[in-house]
């Protein structure tokens, strides 16, 4: 099959397929390496598994917008099969696409559950247990926005337990597989794991200033708002991991380039870095870098949790001071 029929953009074949390749090969690699008898082959198998499942979790968002493939159905298989590596197969994929596009067209930052809602009702041992896990950078929120994703289906029809209940044997034979092999790789791949949310996380926390919107949340109603093109580009930001070094930027499948992403959605990762440079040039308008941001993610894992708003982005001096970030707005979550 020719790359025009397989692949949507020319170069897609050597783009996607690396990508590809690297994520499947990182994930099976960290798999075989966390069970190892070696703590060293332990400790680099489990970077090599959250960095696959991170590009996996990259992918998911790339066929979402069907960047990868021709065929959009294609697009939605291979995003199937990769929300299943990452865990955010409990939610349908149809839902977590929604979600996503519902995001750039209505210029929100669609969340699956309200969470601080949940919280707030929540005896305060609850909520005190989650800001202590945060405080120790367990990304609690993200745990209890994927663990409702789960009691959601099975609170829903027939059809969507069976489903669930599929799922859950099939990861659960997974990580048995593993425990068979190294009762310890199961430890190693619950770190990988948080690595992958924790990693996620900090580059959605910083891409947008968005108004939240939780769609089947009655405390969270419809905001009313000129959400044109100009207030999208005034309220989104790249978060570049490095100016100096660009290529570093592929260790996030160039989702740091989120301006240029939210101009023209679908181009796909390998052409962000070129679109940027034709759109914004030397202009750091909206650019936010890792190294500005890592101070403000330390200082403020506890207080955005609970916080109302994202902060405030200043024009100058240490911009990202006052940005405290969103939460659980990843689009690994949907109802």
């Amino acid at each position: 099959m020719s790359q025009i029929r397989l692949f949507r953009y020319p170069g897609g074949a050597l783009y996607n397929g690396a990508g590809i390749f690297y994520a499947f090969a990182a994930y099976a690699g960290g798999l075989v390496l966390i069970t190892r008898a070696s703590l060293a082959l332990n400790l680099l198998g489990t970077l090599l598994l959250a960095h696959g499942l991170v590009i996996c979790a990259y992918f998911i968002h790339e066929c979402a917008h069907g960047a990868v493939f021709s065929k959009m159905r294609r697009n939605d298989q291979a995003g199937e099969v990769m929300a299943w590596i990452t865990g955010a197969c409990f939610a349908s994929y149809a839902g977590l696409k929604e979600k996503h596009l519902r995001h750039h067209a209505d210029r929100m930052d669609v969340a699956a559950f309200d969470y601080r809602d949940i919280l707030k009702r929540a005896p305060g041992w609850v909520r005190g247990a989650v800001l202590g896990l945060e405080w120790a950078y367990i990304p609690a929120v993200e745990l209890l926005m994927h663990g409702m994703v789960i009691i959601t289906q099975y609170r829903g029809t027939h059809a969507m337990r069976r489903r669930a209940g599929l799922l859950l044997l099939s990861r659960l034979l997974l990580f048995g597989a593993l425990a068979w092999v190294s009762p310890w790789s199961l430890g190693f791949y619950a770190v990988a794991y948080l690595l992958m949310l924790q990693l996620l996380r900090f580059m959605d926390a910083y891409q947008h200033t968005f108004d939240v919107y939780v769609p089947h949340s009655n405390s969270s109603p419809m905001i009313v708002k000129n959400r044109d093109r100009a207030y999208e580009h005034e309220n989104t930001y790249s978060n570049i991991l490095s100016l100096s070094h660009p290529l570093l930027n592929l260790l996030t499948l160039n989702f740091a380039y989120h301006n240029a992403h939210h101009a023209r959605p679908a181009v796909p990762w390998h052409a962000l870095p070129a679109l940027h440079e034709t759109l914004y040039g030397a202009d750091t308008t909206q650019v936010l870098t890792a190294r500005q941001l890592f101070g403000s993610y330390h200082r403020n894992r506890v207080k955005r949790v609970m916080s109302p708003d994202y902060g405030e982005v200043h024009a100058n001096g240490d911009r990202a001071q006052d940005f405290l970030g969103a939460v659980g707005v990843s689009f690994l979550t949907a109802i």
